[in-house]
């Protein structure tokens, strides 16, 4: 099983050395196995062999790219790989829209009750818990009401003030958006793993996007990045510097319960995924495994 997050600055060169990601920085060689890598995250410039990409794309390896200011700007994942992508391709577009929304509801329904627990934990002021958990109550299969973007204006506006906004240039903002861009690739990389195609979305499905069903996916791990960031990042540092990012980073290999069992972020999110794709094929919304911001808190203590 995958494990590792490897992340590289600044090296001069990174090629393939039979089965082993060869990184070759300030004159040192370093030498990591292609089947412990699950993501990888390259910052600053690198030069980088095509049988090195080939290699990564094969082995499943997300690859994420960032840009002079170290924002995911780009994303590298296998095309095709699994053994029965056909089946899957049909599964996705024949796929029940009564299931289709309801499996929906299931997930946001996840991240809206995960915001509601975060909330708490900040000691949000209970007329705003309530007013979240009122909308909750209103959540309908396919959320045709748009109850989960309500439940997140009151939400990142209880956190941060009445007057932000997910626009605006502040530290909040750039944490959360290159957290986000993490957990995209790791949740795209398990997609891709189980032959499911990203631009066909269960609720999301701009013809732009060709992660549909990523974002879909990662939505009930959103508020657990938020948790993660509040705690690690927002009250040690003021700008986004390269020890923060690594913090972020590390988000993935943090512990998490999952059931009766202790596993990492990773780990349930591959068992998320799997479930996800189980739900669908056997259109049963009640397969789909919950996501819950205190199975991370709890273990994390």
């Amino acid at each position: 099983m995958t494990w590792r997050i490897v992340h590289v600055k600044e090296s001069e060169y990174m090629k393939l050395k039979l089965d082993n990601l060869e990184i070759i920085k300030r004159g040192q060689k370093y030498y990591i196995p292609l089947s412990d890598i699950s993501v990888l995250i390259l910052e600053g410039n690198t030069s980088v062999t095509t049988n090195l990409l080939s290699a990564f794309t094969k082995n499943n390896i997300a690859v994420v790219i960032c840009d002079e200011k170290y924002l995911p700007t780009g994303l590298l994942i296998n095309y095709g790989n699994y053994h029965r992508t056909s089946k899957r391709a049909l599964q996705q577009t024949t796929w029940n829209q009564l299931c289709k929304k309801e499996i929906w509801q299931n997930i946001v329904g996840q991240k809206m009750m995960n915001q509601i627990e975060f909330s708490k934990l900040k000691k949000v002021t209970e007329d705003r818990i309530a007013i979240m958990m009122e909308l909750y109550s209103q959540l309908t299969p396919g959320d045709e009401t748009n109850r989960e973007g309500h439940v997140a204006k009151v939400y990142f506006n209880s956190l941060y003030g009445m007057d932000f906004t997910r626009d605006d240039y502040c530290l909040q903002n750039i944490a959360m958006n290159y957290g986000y861009a993490i957990i995209r690739a790791a949740i795209a990389r398990l997609t891709v793993g189980q032959g499911l195609m990203t631009m066909l979305g269960v609720f999301h499905c701009n013809e732009y996007n060709s992660f549909n069903l990523v974002d879909d996916l990662m939505e009930p791990f959103r508020p657990i990045m938020d948790y993660w960031l509040d705690k690690e990042i927002f009250s040690e540092y003021e700008y986004l510097s390269y020890e923060s990012r690594l913090k972020i980073i590390d988000f993935l290999n943090q512990p998490m319960q999952y059931k009766s069992t202790k596993s990492t972020v990773d780990q349930v999110m591959s068992k998320y995924v799997n479930s996800f794709t189980k739900a669908m094929s056997n259109n049963s919304p009640q397969g789909l495994c919950t996501i819950s911001l205190k199975d991370f808190v709890e273990v994390g203590k």
